[in-house]
């Protein structure tokens, strides 16, 4: 992966409650963590010699959506051009569920205009997910 040309940005409603916020990005974000393990820098140590887990090698701005800016966004995602990014979403479905198991079964029954999301992050070439999230600001 080329880091210079690369980006990784996440999209979170600003409207919900701040651990709602915190729950959104970091489940996001362990996510992300499965799909591009490449990503995670090695471990690290202190100078007391303590270890450290790798973290990230580059920054992941969070940007303020609502429901609607964040559906938009998503729904050009399925667009083919796009297909080339990694995409991870979180919806109220996904929220609400309270096992994985209930989770899967309650999206097969359900239609992606019916999710309402509360976060989506994308990774991919910088031109990319610039010309989808460039002109938002970060969520303070």
């Amino acid at each position: 992966m080329d880091l210079q040309n690369e980006k990784c940005v996440m999209v979170i409603d600003e409207n919900l409650p701040l651990g709602m916020i915190a729950n959104t990005a970091a489940i996001m974000g362990i996510t992300l963590g499965k799909q591009m393990p490449e990503v995670v820098g090695v471990d690290v140590y202190d100078r007391t010699g303590n270890g450290h887990l790798g973290i990230i090698e580059f920054p992941v701005p969070i940007l303020k959506g609502n429901i609607e800016v964040i559906k938009a966004i998503r729904e050009k995602l399925y667009e083919p051009e796009l297909a080339d990014l990694t995409v991870v979403d979180f919806s109220d479905l996904a929220q609400g569920c309270k096992t994985y198991d209930e989770f899967i079964e309650k999206m097969k029954g359900i239609s992606e205009s019916e999710l309402n999301y509360f976060g989506v992050a994308i990774c991919g070439t910088k031109k990319k997910v610039n010309k989808l999230t460039g002109s938002m600001a970060l969520l303070r």
